[in-house]
């Protein structure tokens, strides 16, 4: 990945509370999985971001190289890579989901 492209991933990733690098949109999801993780940020009230990376080959490509994570959607909560559909689907039956979107969205100094 060139550092242009590093870059415009690092400032979504980093300029944005909770992101979603996703196939489609968050109102027309363009697979299954991207869909899913869609609904569990929705069912958690979660203020989001989604990047569509089929839209952008670049972003589509490198994202899976910036994390270290071969598949698509990929979550990101705080700057922090969080998973893929799987371990989002496991971290919302578990609750956790939402208290990771509370802390990373909590306004500064609560």
């Amino acid at each position: 990945m060139d550092d242009s492209t590093r870059q415009r991933i690092s400032d979504l990733v980093n300029g944005n509370k909770v992101v979603l690098f996703m196939k489609g949109t968050r109102h027309f999801p363009q697979c299954g999985f991207s869909g899913a993780v869609v609904q569990m940020l929705n069912a958690n009230k979660a203020t989001y971001e989604t990047v569509n990376v089929l839209a952008d080959p670049a972003i589509r490509e490198g994202i899976k190289e910036f994390a270290s994570w071969p598949t698509i959607p990929q979550l990101y909560i705080g700057g922090e890579f969080v998973g893929g559909a799987d371990i989002v689907r496991e971290l919302h039956s578990k609750g956790e989901l939402a208290a990771m979107i509370a802390k990373a969205t909590a306004p500064q100094g609560s």
